[in-house]
């Protein structure tokens, strides 16, 4: 099942981000388009903000940070991030998407 930016896959869920670093807190925003919104509390310098992304959504979800990788967009504000091993429904419910 797909829905809006959340996509399921063998071994879990594809989470589309559009990520705004150098926030001054880390907080979802709203959905743009196919993509979630996501500010990010830490500079797009050195992976730093996609690590604080990780770490976000990790925390956000419930689950380790192990859990949560990122697949597509190292150095671009559009960003696919893999959950493994939950559904499309779980993760929109967590996220408030649902």
């Amino acid at each position: 099942m797909n829905s809006g930016p959340l996509r399921e896959v063998p071994g879990g869920v594809e989470l589309h981000v559009w990520a705004q670093p150098g926030a001054s807190t880390s907080e979802i925003v709203d959905l743009m388009g196919e993509a979630l919104k996501v500010r990010i509390a830490a500079p797009a310098w050195e992976g730093r903000a996609n690590a604080e992304l990780l770490a976000f959504l990790a925390k956000a979800l419930a689950i380790p940070k192990s859990q949560v990788a990122l697949v597509r967009g190292a150095k671009a504000r559009a960003k696919t991030v893999f959950i493994r091993g939950l559904t499309v429904e779980e993760v929109a419910k967590r996220l408030g998407l649902a």
